[in-house]
């Protein structure tokens, strides 16, 4: 048996610096990918939520039976940051969550400012 904190999953919080500032303010495009990612690593979206901003930066909120894959952009700094959290009750998904922060940073052609893991 999965001890609770296997259960409970990894949490990846990500800040990337990037050049693209295309990528920073297309949200259609990545709302693509993103769904391209649920696909790839058979998550399944249960919500989602998203605005544009004025200077086309954007927020997502895919919400998942296993939790959440959240975006912010903000191309005036040239930076996102990924909040990436899939719980384990089903199936372990922890490495999971650690290609789609590699997935995350090699679309946006991103460099990684900030990468927290937290074993929940």
């Amino acid at each position: 048996m999965q001890s609770e904190q296997n259960l409970l999953g990894l949490h990846i919080l990500l800040t990337l610096e990037t050049q693209s500032q295309e990528k920073l303010k297309n949200f259609d495009g990545f709302n693509v990918f993103a769904h391209e990612l649920l696909e790839k690593y058979n998550l399944d979206k249960v919500g989602e939520s998203f605005h544009v901003f004025e200077n086309e930066s954007f927020t997502s909120a895919l919400c998942l039976m296993e939790s959440h894959l959240c975006i912010h952009t903000w191309p005036e700094i040239s930076r996102l940051t990924a909040d990436i959290y899939l719980c384990n009750y089903s199936r372990d998904n922890t490495e999971k969550v650690k290609q789609i922060a590699r997935d995350i940073t090699c679309y946006f052609e991103g460099d990684i400012v900030k990468l927290i893991e937290v074993e929940r």
